[in-house]
């Protein structure tokens, strides 16, 4: 006889918010953003020195994540907010930084954005503007 857990299904875990960003995004995107977080501006690096390791009011930040066909510098998922670190590229860029903006607002994420020489002459004042934002959390929309 044979045994009876034979045709049992073996269940997965769910998969972590994270691991289904990662089955969802297309490679392409991944190994682009992995090779962003490498070749991180100065701007950038400065910034991540103070968002990592949960270091701005105990809020945990990510560098360089996929979000459906974007990648965004800095994300709190807890918080729903995007940081953008701009460079000059961005202002050749304005068109599509727009439809990149709005499509992200849509998906319900704040986004702000500093350029570069801001983060790096005014670092302290980014940072305030970035915690007051990370204490504004919008509630969330009731269902209708």
């Amino acid at each position: 006889m044979g045994s009876q857990n034979a045709c049992a299904t073996v269940r997965k875990d769910p998969l972590s918010p994270r691991e289904r960003d990662r089955e969802r995004a297309p490679k392409k995107l991944l190994t682009r953003a992995r090779a962003l977080r490498r070749q991180s501006s100065e701007a950038e690096k400065a910034l991540w020195q103070h968002l990592r390791a949960r270091r701005l009011n105990g809020y945990k930040f990510r560098r360089q994540v996929v979000i459906e066909t974007y990648i965004v510098d800095f994300i709190c998922v807890e918080a729903k907010l995007v940081v953008e670190a701009d460079g000059g590229q961005h202002t050749e860029q304005r068109a599509y930084d727009a439809v990149r903006t709005a499509r992200l607002e849509q998906l319900g994420y704040r986004i702000i954005r500093f350029w570069n020489h801001e983060i790096l002459g005014e670092l302290d004042a980014v940072l305030a503007e970035i915690s007051a934002a990370l204490q504004d959390i919008p509630s969330p929309q009731p269902s209708p």
